[in-house]
């Protein structure tokens, strides 16, 4: 049911708020503003958006005039060059009827579209010339009015004679690139979307109002051929139907026999929903005694099934398509998706003779399972993939629930409003541009780096070659490089702003922790150690860690004292390999004795826990029980896990906790 009507002004003489202001018209304004009952006034008059500044084309169904505006005006104020004028063809007509015969000409429908698509109108004298080059025959215009009028609703292809309009047309888009006509169906690119919306406009309406109309409601060749959607939008105004109280329903027939109506239908995460609805709204009387009209609504159901997988998302079949799984969900689920298609399947199947005789059908199924659920293939099938009929809805939609069905037909039908000041637009946009320019400040382009001379280059190159080797460790292949390439050791890295911290050869082995580097750069490769980088620090300076600081201290020693400044390169006294060995083995022997003596202790530790325990349990835990004999309180796991706990350091609890742990799984391994 459609909700109450609530008291608001007239929409459209609401004020302007802004330039791009919107207006959905409710749907308890349905009285005025439905899709397929308009008001008169505003049917009659009703011309695309893009034909505004043409005259107005009247309807072919129209026999009478249409009222003059002259209400308190004087009739000889009115210019009849104004009245019967043509600002597209820039023409001027002596009698309204010549004019209106214009209106349906060749020529003023060939303007039309070199308006659309950007291009200049051309002179009648310019037509004839186009089309004296034309091997049809010469239709429309050079024919009678009523000619002409079987002529324009003749539509291309379907075995029907072409019109001259269309056969020029045809052979301007074979010569032209076949994105130049946008009228093309196979000339338009795959993918390029569509308005969803079909702007009009009327003098009846507010200036700058514009009515919106959703393309979905248009057949395929409505929509090729624009210039045809006002008529096509006459054609379908279908009066309301009188309510029919319950006693006289029985002798009335049904409204869906005689009446156009959509199929409307919803699936989705086991949801279904799926409704007919009549295109002629029901009038009623309210109590107050003003008419309100509501939807017919002539069927509709709604199933629902458990077949999305809780809080993971999903069909049960997407899920069994990565691996069937067998829990008593899963086959619940398995069970509801086949009983949802069955449900689905057989009222579609009740219902096809409405679905069959429906003039538009909107669907809204995602996903391969929804979508084989209704169109197959299976024994039967109602519905077709590659029926004309076919739209989806053009707006965005929620759960499949009957109200939101209701709601989506209401969205289909109604009129949308648009008050949009193009001028304004345009001046505005144009003042915009106007400040960017002012405002705009040039970019300055990025320098170009300067060429390298060669030296530099080949600088460049061995920078990158030592810096490849020292990071792999290569030291005989760096060595040999340096010696082919007639290279210093001391070679500093080329550029020096991106290598301030390692500058050369030694300060990079140093910083990346390479011993056997720095002892062949040192002794083979006779590096100096004093060099400083950015930083004044030496490759000493940056060594990370004792075998590094040793390495220095062996090439010393292997050096001598008068082969560099050693004290500048603060590396310490000099040092054997005798003495790094002796110095290991005493280590070595010194972690061995704390070991040993760690041992030892935990020895006599534990044996004297041992007698404690045996003390104890001697003392205290024995009692004489009658004629000799005894009975020992046997311990808990609690006081067994203190007791042997007792007396041991942290780590080693921590270590026989885990035993223990690890010697319960496997006891609970080998009873499984």
């Amino acid at each position: 049911m459609v909700p109450k009507e609530q008291k608001e002004p007239d929409i459209l003489h609401r004020p302007l708020y802004s330039a791009h202001r919107i207006c959905l018209v409710p749907f308890n304004s349905l009285t005025r503003f439905l899709v397929f009952d308009l008001p008169d006034e505003i049917i009659h008059t009703l011309t695309l958006k893009s034909e505004l500044e043409g005259p107005v084309e009247p309807s072919a169904s129209d026999s009478e005039p249409l009222p003059k505006p002259t209400d308190g005006v004087d009739s000889s104020e009115i210019s009849p060059a104004k009245a019967t004028s043509c600002s597209l063809c820039n023409l001027t007509f002596p009698t309204l009827e010549k004019q209106r015969g214009h209106v349906r000409s060749d020529l003023h429908n060939y303007n039309l579209k070199q308006k659309i698509r950007g291009l200049p109108a051309v002179e009648e004298a310019e037509f004839e010339k186009l089309i004296g080059e034309l091997d049809e025959s010469i239709s429309g215009s050079d024919s009678s009015e009523s000619d002409s009028e079987d002529d324009a609703t003749k539509v291309d292809g379907g075995g029907a004679k072409d019109t001259t309009l269309s056969a020029l047309l045809k052979k301007q888009a074979k010569l032209s690139h076949p994105e130049d006509d946008p009228f093309s169906r196979k000339s338009r690119k795959q993918g390029t979307g569509k308005v969803p919306l079909i702007w009009f406009s009327s003098p009846s309406l507010p200036e700058n109002t514009a009515l919106g109309v959703y393309r979905a409601v248009f057949s395929l060749e409505d929509q090729e051929e624009p210039l045809h959607l006002a008529d096509s939008l006459r054609k379908k105004q279908i009066a309301s139907v009188a309510a029919v109280k319950k006693s006289d329903q029985a002798q009335t027939a049904p409204i869906g026999k005689t009446s156009p109506h959509y199929f409307l239908c919803m699936v989705g995460g086991g949801h279904f929903a799926a409704m007919i609805v009549s295109l002629a709204p029901k009038t009623t009387k309210k109590h107050t005694g003003h008419s309100e009209r509501q939807a017919t609504v002539l069927a509709h159901k709604t199933f629902h099934r458990y077949t999305t997988r809780r809080k993971q998302g999903g069909s049960q079949s997407a899920h069994d398509a990565k691996g069937a799984a067998s829990s008593a969900g899963a086959s619940l689920r398995r069970y509801n998706e086949a009983a949802l298609i069955t449900d689905v399947r057989s009222l579609l199947a009740e219902w096809k003779g409405m679905i069959d005789s429906s003039e538009l059908i909107f669907i809204r199924a995602t996903g391969n399972t929804n979508r084989q659920t209704l169109f197959g293939p299976y024994d039967g099938q109602v519905l077709r993939q590659n029926e004309p009929r076919n739209r989806g809805f053009p707006f965005t939609t929620r759960r499949a629930t009957q109200a939101e069905l209701m709601r989506a037909f209401v969205e289909l039908t109604r009129l949308k409003v648009s008050q949009i000041d193009e001028k304004a637009l345009a001046a505005a946009a144009a003042e915009r541009e106007k400040e960017e320019a002012r405002n705009a400040t040039p970019v300055p382009k990025a320098p170009k780096p300067p060429k390298l001379s060669e030296e530099e280059e080949a600088a460049l190159l061995h920078t990158t070659q030592l810096q490849t080797l020292i990071k792999r460790s290569k030291a005989p292949a760096l060595l040999n490089y340096i010696k082919s390439n007639t290279l210093s050791p001391d070679f500093r890295f080329y550029p020096a702003a991106a290598n301030h911290h390692s500058p050369t050869p030694l300060h990079l082995a140093s910083s990346l922790s390479s011993p056997a580097l720095i002892t062949a750069l040192l002794v083979k490769g006779g590096a100096n150690p004093a060099l400083l980088n950015e930083d004044s620090k030496t490759a000493f300076d940056i060594a990370g860690d004792r075998p590094m600081r040793d390495a220095f201290r062996l090439a010393r020693h292997t050096l001598g004292e008068n082969a560099w400044d050693w004290n500048a390169a603060n590396i310490g006294s000099a040092l054997s390999q005798a003495e790094v060995n002796e110095r290991a083995e005493t280590e070595k022997a010194e972690q061995d004795l704390e070991a040993k003596k760690e041992a030892e202790r935990r020895k006599v530790e534990t044996e004297r826990l041992r007698k404690e325990d045996q003390d104890l349990t001697n003392d205290k835990r024995e009692k004489k029980m009658g004629k000799g004999r005894t009975l020992v309180a046997e311990k808990t796991g609690a006081e067994r896990r203190e007791e042997e706990t007792r007396g041991l350091t942290p780590e080693m609890r921590m270590k026989l906790e885990r035993e223990r742990r690890a010697r319960a799984a496997e006891e609970r391994m080998r009873r499984a």
